[in-house]
């Protein structure tokens, strides 16, 4: 394997400008030509020791300390969703676990719907995130919703068919009316 050849002792490239050894301050100057000279604050940069050696040594500006403005990357704090919205989808979802209580979940469910409604409004003036957890909770809800109702109206309808057919039948199997007549 062969290596790159190395520069003779002193040579830097005119378009890289070396920096000042460490200690020395920086020179001002032109940093290339047709560029304005860079200005020379008093405490631009950080004395050597001003910093621990360790994980931040070599980097003086790496502190481990968020820049103010710039805690979230510059991205600025990340929006909340909204609560409700996530109670709609939860309370949604939950109706439709319910269904199997002979149709019990559409009470629930048609609560999901209601919040996920009231989540949106919410949502539209405050801004906040979570709109189509509420956008999922109401459709969820008002599915969950109809099929309870059939549910139950098919209940209804086969004991109410049950009690009619019951009560036209022969219970003594006579076919005169038995005693029970």
């Amino acid at each position: 394997m062969t290596y790159p050849p190395q520069q003779p002792e002193g040579w830097s490239d005119p378009a890289y400008p070396a920096y000042p050894p460490a200690g020395q301050p920086p020179v001002s100057g032109p940093a290339m030509p047709g560029y304005p000279p860079i200005p020379d604050p008093a405490g631009a940069y950080p004395q050597p020791g001003a910093y621990p050696a360790g994980k931040d040594a070599g980097y003086p500006y790496a502190t481990g300390y968020p820049v103010p403005g710039y805690e979230y990357g510059g991205w600025g704090a990340p929006r909340k969703t909204n609560g409700m919205a996530i109670a709609s989808l939860i309370v949604s979802i939950i109706g439709a676990f319910s269904l199997a209580c002979y149709g019990a979940g559409a009470i629930p469910a048609a609560i999901g719907a209601i919040l996920g409604h009231v989540a949106r409004r919410q949502i539209r003036t405050n801004g906040d995130d979570g709109d189509g957890l509420a956008l999922a909770g109401i459709i969820t809800g008002w599915i969950v919703t109809v099929l309870g109702l059939v549910i139950i109206a098919f209940i209804v309808i086969v004991l109410v068919f049950a009690w009619t057919t019951a009560s036209t039948t022969d219970p003594g199997g006579t076919g005169t009316g038995g005693p029970y007549y």
